[in-house]
């Protein structure tokens, strides 16, 4: 599929039907997220995959919103191995780890993967209770899977502003 079509008809799915993602599918979305650029190419990225029942109840206990997927990647970055951006105001982690999120969604519906972005959580919970080191933060978790019948986008999907209500030239 051409990218352009792919970014336009992706979309958050919100009811999975419960299969876990093919090992192959998975091992190429995870492959998506290692190449996927960092600052000085640190690559601070750790990622997680959730499958096992005891693992995704412990997702189950901190956010409503696995929907019913059966394979989760749980995105995270070591706060120890972060390029500081001049000022000292920020650093990479955040947009590192975004960029390689960003990059195993796409992956994954190139692949025929449907996919949901969660940031409906309390990190530190869940960093918790995944028995994470110290020094990682999470960003986020990838549900992945397969949409169950009557899933679909929203309503609203389609709606996009127009490019000069979003774009400036300077």
């Amino acid at each position: 599929m051409e990218f352009t079509e792919l970014a336009k008809n992706r979309y958050a799915c919100k009811k999975f039907d419960g299969r876990p993602v093919e090992k192959a599918q998975l091992e190429a979305i995870l492959e998506a997220g290692r190449l996927a650029p960092t600052a000085k190419n640190l690559q601070e990225q750790r990622v997680y995959v959730v499958e096992s029942e005891e693992g995704l109840a412990k997702l189950d206990k901190v956010t409503p919103c696995r929907y019913g997927a059966a394979t989760c990647v749980v995105v995270a970055f070591d706060t120890d191995n972060v390029f500081t951006y001049p000022g000292d105001k920020r650093d990479s982690g955040v947009e590192d780890a975004t960029i390689v999120a960003t990059h195993m969604m796409l992956a994954a519906a190139a692949y025929g993967v449907d996919s949901c972005w969660i940031n409906f959580f309390d990190p530190e919970l869940l960093a918790k209770a995944l028995d994470l080191p110290e020094n990682e933060e999470i960003l986020m978790i990838l549900d992945l899977g397969y949409a169950a019948e009557g899933a679909g986008p929203l309503a609203n999907h389609n709606q996009r502003k127009a490019l000069e209500e979003t774009v400036a030239y300077l």
